[in-house]
């Protein structure tokens, strides 16, 4: 049977339009995420950024790409995460201590002493505790949690005095991030917290409005605040877990394979990035050594872990820890 043009451009246009309509989400339009982080360029976690945009970007053939940013090119943390709750493309490595300025029980993972090895905190996205906090902050607060696999080790005091109980620690002005459970956590421990931005800390040692910091060995370098500090106290007081947070509204307009690509890549590289960070610290320590700081290790951490109990009581979220460690199987 013949088909007249008049007919067929008609039928032609109609088809046109159909595979519009049935194309995959990606193929229509392409997502950015401009990913903010406060470290040097240098630490570990910036290399473990740009892995994860890579991979993002390798699975969604170029439809999702993340544009990672050292040292708050984008601007501080706080202003950041509220961009974020506006629904902006932006994304920020925060931690719990923040997190917990929307939903306080959430905080417990910034709190002294709460877990102890990375396999504890693969087991945290399993607990009943962490997915009803995560959903409240999406539900409530437009904060979308892509994963928490990002370990920086363990935050231990770096002084000009050596530290080895709580009460080495009296009168110190310590530098914290602006976040109640850090407040409270370093003042429980025994110094005096005063709550800065990570960029201000080296000028601060300088000019000694503060008389140490607490960090992960990895920050030191990057800092080089081996300059203006000599001690090296390992006190093992948080285990600092880090988290992705994007804006709850902008992921939820991803099509669903970019959603599941940004996620398991987040938490691939992140798992990545801190079993790495964890085997080289040896090695910094050495190097630092090597640069002049000296590292007290007898530390009196049963007194350590007995003072930090105050701050999850001050906080009212010591039920909340407790409920957490439970799900873990701890005591």
């Amino acid at each position: 049977m013949r088909i007249s043009a008049k007919r067929l451009l008609p039928l032609l246009a109609a088809a046109g339009l159909a595979a519009l309509t049935t194309a995959p989400a990606s193929a229509q339009q392409k997502f950015t995420l401009r990913f903010n982080h406060v470290l040097a360029p240098s630490e570990p976690f910036h290399a473990g950024f740009q892995d994860w945009a890579r991979k993002v970007d390798e699975r969604t053939k170029g439809g999702l790409k993340l544009e990672v940013f050292h040292s708050a090119q984008l601007g501080v943390e706080e202003d950041i995460i509220e961009q974020i709750r506006q629904g902006a493309n932006v994304g920020q490595n925060t931690d719990s201590a923040r997190l917990g300025n929307y939903v306080p029980s959430i905080a417990v993972m910034n709190g002294p002493y709460f877990v102890d090895t990375l396999e504890d905190v693969w087991k945290l996205s399993e607990t009943p505790s962490l997915k009803k906090w995560q959903d409240e902050l999406a539900s409530s607060h437009g904060l979308k949690v892509v994963c928490f696999d990002w370990v920086q080790g363990f935050r231990h005091f770096f002084t000009n005095k050596p530290i080895r109980t709580p009460q080495d620690l009296a009168s110190l002005r310590i530098r914290t991030p602006p976040a109640p459970i850090w407040q409270e956590s370093i003042r429980a421990l025994g110094a005096a917290p005063t709550a800065m931005a990570f960029g201000e800390m080296y000028p601060a040692l300088q000019q000694k409005a503060i008389d140490g910091v607490e960090l992960v060995y990895a920050n030191i370098p990057g800092g080089r605040f081996y300059e203006v500090l000599k001690y090296a106290n390992e006190t093992k007081h948080i285990m600092l877990i880090n988290f992705q947070v994007v804006s709850a509204d902008w992921f939820a307009r991803l099509p669903p394979e970019f959603q599941t690509a940004l996620v398991e890549e987040c938490r691939a590289a992140g798992r990545e990035t801190s079993q790495k960070i964890s085997a080289s610290a040896d090695t910094i320590k050495a190097d630092l050594q090597k640069r002049g700081m000296q590292v007290v290790s007898d530390i009196d951490l049963a007194a350590f872990r007995k003072a930090g109990e105050a701050a999850y009581s001050k906080l009212g979220i010591l039920e909340a820890r407790n409920a957490v460690r439970a799900e873990l199987g701890k005591k």
